[in-house]
């Protein structure tokens, strides 16, 4: 007998048990929603949360760039690779490379051109950081018609290779990654030629590699990484500390690709140059061991991962003391591995005993994306616990803290207002959940105006919550909404697109439609499940037992038995989700 259905939630990828999830970020869907996995051994959780103009001169000779005032603004400023729990940009703390030059002890033995680079690359970064896109945009533009003169011209030297390779990383840190891929194989054909002796060869190779790889192209990546480590290998020797950027580059590709055990390699090679050179007390230990404590979470290696974390903490703690922020954030860190391995309790105690650390130290400003995104993760955390009284209050004091930086209604306060919608939902308080979902939908039109995709994702929470309380005309008008939007913006066969439809189903299931009309929906869902994540994905599996569902109830005996077959193979790999 088919078991009934029911309503699936928004923006589910899948369904695992104890996972939580909660929006970080809402931006545009989906790269831009983050999501923080909480697996435990001991207990199994079926809810879920989500985690949401200058002038240029352009000589035969010497590739000159004129700039803009404001160059000197951000030396010294770089966020500290650690604070911000990402990978530092790969500028080598070594000669002839581009770098701040308040951390390049050779910047006063630069050549003209070379501070011509460096005060290229700060203004452009002084440009971002301060918001000035068309500025920029403008800047970069400018440079580049110089540089392509020149090789327009048949010269294409280190020169040219430095300009292309700053001009690549002005377009990263701006997102257009389609013209960043155009720049990074131009300047492949300039350096493919190059002998290993060109100066600065080495540091445009570690740029090329770290931008192949957030494109995702992780071979190239590997190949300038490799050139690069190649390189300095032949100046330094093999166990020089400026080998670092080279290999933890390689460690995390290895990572990104599946080779898990190259990449465990590549990282414990670089924490042996670094404990024999710096000591195994050194700060310099960070950063492999934050690596590769993530990628033995990710490989479910939770107990190894505890030893990398506990490092970083017992370092920093050592050199600042326990209540500097430093070390509030690598309890966080430890924080994430101890939940990793199950032991949930101290994962929470860690968690906020690390943000109280950060909060009293004033390391950070307390509306930092950082302090954010821990908040966020010890809210989730605590819901998966089942404590959610004590997970909304965290979510609601980061409402607290957007309002205050930034004003009430703020674009930026609506990730908060659908997590806390969320977790009133876990809880079936509908009209609370209801009332903030509507505060959401009204800043976000306002903000990006009525038919942006990113609109769609407090439209169909708030569908779902209308559907609970039996506003069954409201939320499908919204569900509705919701899919023409995806359609017209990630195209009528997307994934985003078939949630929609699979929360569209869901809700006309209650109310009058014709079964056979929701059957044509939900297996077009089926089809666009099957080609965007395979024919054997969770969500797959839960689709085919709802299209099993209303098979029965249309009596079409001839469909349902290739269907049931199908449940049938992957009652095994899916017991959870096929119980009858």
């Amino acid at each position: 007998m088919a078991t009934s259905l029911h309503l699936a939630a928004p923006l589910s990828h899948s369904n695992r048990e104890g996972q939580v999830r909660l929006y970080t970020h809402l931006n545009h869907w989906p790269k831009n929603i983050l999501y923080f996995s909480v697996r435990l051994k001991s207990k199994k959780f079926s809810s879920k949360l989500y985690s949401m103009p200058c002038r240029t001169i352009a000589h035969p000779t010497s590739l000159r760039c004129f700039t803009t005032n404001g160059s000197e603004e951000l030396r010294g400023h770089e966020k500290d690779f650690v604070s911000s729990g990402v990978s530092a940009p790969n500028y080598l703390q070594r000669p002839n490379t581009l770098l701040d030059s308040s951390s390049n002890p050779h910047i006063h033995d630069m050549s003209d051109y070379e501070r011509e680079m460096q005060d290229f690359f700060i203004e452009v970064k002084t440009m971002l950081k301060k918001g000035d896109i068309n500025d920029a945009v403008d800047l970069l533009q400018a440079n580049y018609e110089a540089v392509k003169e020149q090789m327009d011209a048949g010269v294409k030297g280190m020169e040219q290779a430095a300009i292309l390779d700053i001009i690549a990383l002005g377009y990263m840190g701006i997102g257009d990654f389609k013209l960043v891929e155009r720049l990074l194989n131009k300047l492949s054909e300039i350096v493919s030629s190059m002998k290993n002796g060109e100066p600065l060869l080495d540091s445009v190779l570690m740029h090329m590699g770290s931008m192949y790889a957030a494109l995702g192209k992780f071979e190239d990546a590997l190949s300038a990484y490799r050139r690069g480590l190649e390189i300095l290998e032949i100046i330094f020797g093999k166990q020089s500390p400026f080998l670092i950027v080279p290999l933890l580059g390689m460690a995390k590709v290895f990572g990104s690709i599946g080779r898990v055990k190259k990449a465990v390699e590549i990282y414990d090679r670089a924490l042996n140059i670094l404990e024999t050179s710096r000591g195994a007390e050194s700060e310099d230990l960070v950063l492999p061991l934050f690596g590769l404590g993530n990628l033995l979470i990710m490989e479910g290696k939770a107990s190894d991962a505890e030893n990398s974390f506990k490092r970083i903490l017992s370092i920093y703690t050592k050199l600042y003391g326990e209540n500097d922020g430093r070390v509030g954030m690598a309890m966080c860190f430890l924080a994430h591995a101890k939940c990793a391995k199950g032991d949930v309790d101290e994962a929470i105690r860690l968690y906020r005993k690390g943000l109280q650390v950060m909060k009293y130290s004033k390391y950070m400003d307390l509306d930092d994306d950082i302090m954010e995104k821990m908040r966020i993760d010890l809210a989730e955390l605590l819901h998966v616990a089942g404590r959610e009284h004590e997970g909304r209050e965290l979510l609601e004091e980061s409402l607290l803290i957007a309002e205050k930086y930034k004003g009430n209604e703020h674009p930026s306060s609506v990730t908060h207002l659908l997590n806390l919608a969320i977790s009133y939902s876990r809880s079936k308080k509908f009209v609370e959940a209801e009332r903030l979902l509507r505060t959401s939908l009204r800043i976000m039109m306002k903000s990006v105006g009525p038919d942006d995709q990113s609109i769609t994702v407090p439209m169909l929470h708030l569908a779902v919550t209308l559907y609970h309380l039996k506003q069954d005309e409201e939320a499908e008008h919204l569900a509705l909404e919701a899919i023409r939007i995806r359609e017209e913006a990630f195209g009528k066969e997307s994934l985003p697109v078939g949630e929609a439809l699979d929360c569209l189903a869901s809700i006309q299931s209650r109310s009058r439609k014709d079964d056979g009309e929701v059957f044509a929906l939900l297996k077009r869902v089926l089809s666009i499940q099957e080609k965007e994540l395979g024919h054997e994905s969770e969500d797959v599996v839960i689709t085919l037992k709802k299209l099993v569902f209303y098979l029965d109830k249309l009596s079409n005996k001839d469909e349902i038995l290739p269907l049931q077959r199908r449940l049938s193979m992957l009652r095994t790999k899916y017991k959870k989700y096929v119980k009858s």
